[in-house]
């Protein structure tokens, strides 16, 4: 099934405590947002790749992941204000090869994500192969209320990669932006708009977000040794 990847890279260091775009900082041997390119490539069905970025940010961008595309391209896009509007501007980006079957599941990452893994990403595009969607749920530990309460175990947390059939996630954004309607990640649109089954792909804390200074030491420790 050909299948076009999003990865939104267009956020900043500011909780990482750095000057620049986290996704740019180093991660062992390589910026944080070619650990995502990396996989993306080695999947199969993977026909486009768009990378959204910061305005201003393209050639800073482009420079970083050029060594990691070999013979491939990818296309850069500049986001929006929000998660939601930099999601639509690349969804807007693929319409065309959406409209025209020629592109038919999408999938889009947080480029702050960079362990996700070949692995995860198959299983997640497998699912949504098979049933509409799907995102990746790691269970939440450790979790207090305000009350210090604990948080019952079976809650889970959403991450990304999350993958959907091309022509209901295209058509559910094209509804939330006549509607002036945002959703905080690409389910919670789908939920709104799209009469599709999502499926949960499980996963687990190894597919960290880096937003605070130790979340990039602690994806140091577990970034997989160089092939």
């Amino acid at each position: 099934m050909p299948t076009a990847v999003v990865v939104l890279a267009a956020g900043s260091g500011s909780r990482v405590g750095a000057d620049r775009n986290k996704v740019l900082l180093p991660l062992r041997d390589r910026p944080v947002l070619a650990w995502s390119v990396r996989d993306v490539l080695a999947l199969p069905d993977v026909r486009r790749v768009v990378l959204v970025v910061r305005p201003g940010e393209a050639e800073a961008v482009g420079e970083a992941v050029a060594p990691y595309l070999g013979e491939r391209e990818v296309h850069l896009v500049e986001g929006g204000p929000t998660r939601h509007a930099s999601e639509w501007q690349a969804l807007r980006t693929l319409a065309g090869d959406v409209d025209a079957g020629t592109v038919d599941l999408v999938a889009i990452h947080d480029g702050a994500r960079p362990l996700a893994g070949v692995r995860l990403w198959e299983a997640v595009l497998d699912a949504a192969r098979e049933h509409g969607g799907a995102i990746p749920v790691a269970p939440l530990t450790g979790l207090l209320t305000t009350g210090l309460n604990r948080v019952p175990g079976e809650l889970a947390g959403v991450q990304t990669p999350q993958a959907f059939a091309a022509r209901e996630v295209l058509a559910a954004y094209r509804a939330a932006d006549a509607d002036g309607f945002e959703a905080t990640d690409t389910a919670g649109c789908l939920a709104r708009y799209a009469d599709l089954r999502i499926a949960a792909v499980r996963s687990g804390p190894g597919n960290l977000k880096v937003t605070f200074p130790e979340d990039l030491g602690l994806a140091e420790a577990l970034a997989p040794a160089a092939p």
